[in-house]
């Protein structure tokens, strides 16, 4: 769920978001439609799957945050889940909260042994400290016997503390659970005695924008160091690709230029006999070497261009014609 704060809206706008679909919902009909974009992306049985559906909400008066709700961890498949089940979610788990940037919010029923939950394990694997850990004690209404020690003595370790909530019941509205969450933590002899920074949907919110920009802060030069040495290898890798060519303009200049650069490599080859570009060894690419050898082709390839009839008579003649010229440049020596 991404909330977005707008103090310009009168009315709340959601929307849901899944591959490359928008659908427009309403506060009473989230639940149908992320069951439908459900069904569409993980299908009609128990499976699952690594594609996002993303609830987008504006309205006034809400924090710009980001939550992700991660599927629940199962261990034994029940029927149409497949049996990598417990893989495929602590995979998709992993994905999430290893993220250094990431807070892992650690929803824990309070009807239930902290030191047990598998969710607490998992997040310890990529968060020793706690540092980024916060935990959200659900249900306190069903289970307020011993929570405020629970909470307390931490005996698990939870580095951001505890936030203890009521779950709305039935058909509440966002806002009358809020008033009922007040009252039972305000009136109720046990859940009274827990600080009043530990309590309620709101106090949660507050705590998670606060971590969040402060986590921000401290990761933000990192972010940026990224971004930029990213930047700077696409940049070099660009660079070392060839010029896009996407007019005629562009063409011309790009033809233009390989001409100068065909006419630049014959002149060194044929006139000045320079070979730099070429292997200086192979003296089969010198230019001389290569009319030399087109010429004995031209030469050995002649007799068999012409009828037999003729041949002995031009071979004759080639001949006659050299000693002709051989003659004439006697006379003229005497």
């Amino acid at each position: 769920m991404r909330l977005k704060g707008d103090s310009n809206t009168t009315k709340p706008s959601l929307h849901l978001e899944y591959g490359d679909k928008t659908v427009q919902t309403s506060e009473a009909g989230i639940a149908t439609a992320i069951s439908k974009a459900t069904v569409e992306k993980a299908g009609e049985g128990k499976g699952i799957s690594d594609k996002p559906i993303t609830l987008v909400v504006k309205k006034k008066s809400v924090p710009d945050l980001t939550l992700v709700d991660l599927p629940g961890i199962t261990r034994v498949p029940v029927k149409g889940q497949p049996n990598d089940i417990y893989e495929q979610i602590s995979k998709i788990i992993m994905e999430y909260i290893a993220p250094k940037e990431s807070i892992i919010l650690n929803v824990l029923s309070a009807t239930v042994d902290f030191p047990t939950c598998e969710s607490i394990q998992m997040s310890r694997q990529v968060d020793q400290l706690g540092e980024r850990t916060l935990a959200v004690v659900t249900k306190s209404d069903k289970a307020p016997e011993g929570l405020l020690e629970k909470v307390m003595m931490d005996d698990v370790h939870i580095g951001l503390g505890y936030v203890c909530v009521r779950n709305r019941v039935g058909d509440e509205t966002y806002e009358q659970a809020r008033v009922e969450e007040e009252r039972l933590f305000k009136l109720h002899p046990m859940l009274s005695q827990i600080d009043k920074s530990m309590i309620g949907i709101p106090v949660l919110a507050d705590r998670l924008t606060q971590i969040q920009a402060s986590l921000i802060a401290k990761c933000l030069p990192d972010i940026v160091q990224k971004i930029d040495d990213k930047l700077n290898r696409s940049t070099t890798e660009l660079n070392s690709m060839p010029q896009n060519l996407s007019t005629v303009a562009d063409a011309m200049k790009a033809l233009i230029h390989i001409k100068k650069l065909v006419r630049r490599s014959l002149e060194n080859l044929l006139i000045r006999g320079e070979f730099d570009e070429l292997n200086p060894d192979d003296y089969s690419l010198h230019g001389t070497a290569r009319i030399t050898d087109m010429l004995h082709e031209y030469h050995a390839g002649l007799p068999k261009k012409c009828p037999t009839t003729d041949e002995e008579f031009l071979m004759e003649e080639g001949k006659g014609d050299s000693r002709d010229q051989r003659n004439k440049a006697s006379k003229l020596h005497a």
